[in-house]
């Protein structure tokens, strides 16, 4: 069987891998799967083997966080066939403390991708055979991506001449943040004044007010 088109690959996917599927999208012409976490591998290994797919490049992986969700995270692969010239991307949801199995064992370039993907979002990955940081330093707290990472992160580098090495402190704010309360501009152009004008003392109707040359004299 040969396969025409990126609808028909997804059809032709969704029939022999129904049971690891749990949903199936076109969205802007991209093929997109979200599958079982425990039929992750199975279902990848599929894509790679099977003649009409033949996805053996990894392009990316990445995660997304949602954390109004239940399972907050996305993990997300971008394949590619150059045989076929198709692309396709295959979701998997977990939460905070679910590993994902890792699919290095399918591509070895995705060592370097989970890795990335644990040190920005705290994704976890079975089997993974070298689980570290990648990006931030060793002794980093938390994971930057997370949408309840703060922006300040909690702790900041610096070198210490005293003790003639790198430290590791707490941040510390030397002020509050700053509420400046600005009215919109979209909204201010609305009226005859400027965004702040608002909060200016006005003059009294009717104040005497001297011509500038009278003023200069």
């Amino acid at each position: 069987m040969s396969v025409e088109n990126v609808e028909g690959l997804g059809d032709y996917i969704e029939a022999a891998m129904t049971p690891a599927i749990l949903k199936k999208e076109m969205i802007r012409g991209e093929l997109i799967f979200t599958v079982r976490r425990e039929s992750l591998r199975r279902f990848v290994t599929f894509l790679v083997n099977d003649a009409n797919c033949d996805f053996r490049q990894l392009m990316d992986v990445c995660g997304v966080d949602y954390p109004e969700r239940d399972e907050r995270f996305e993990v997300v692969y971008n394949l590619l066939s150059l045989k076929h010239n198709f692309r396709i991307r295959v979701k998997v949801t977990t939460d905070e403390e679910t590993p994902v199995d890792s699919v290095c064992g399918i591509f070895s370039g995705a060592n370097w991708f989970e890795r990335e993907v644990w040190d920005m979002y705290g994704i976890r990955f079975n089997d993974h055979p070298d689980m570290r940081r990648i990006l931030t330093d060793y002794g980093f707290e938390g994971h930057p991506l997370r949408k309840d990472f703060p922006l300040t992160g909690f702790v900041e580098v610096r070198y210490d001449e005293t003790q003639k090495r790198v430290v590791y402190e707490p941040v510390k704010l030397t002020q509050e943040f700053r509420n400046f309360d600005f009215t919109s501009p979209w909204e201010g152009m609305t009226t005859m004044q400027l965004p702040g004008d608002e909060k200016a003392v006005k003059q009294k109707v009717g104040a005497d007010l001297k011509p500038l040359e009278e003023k200069k004299a």
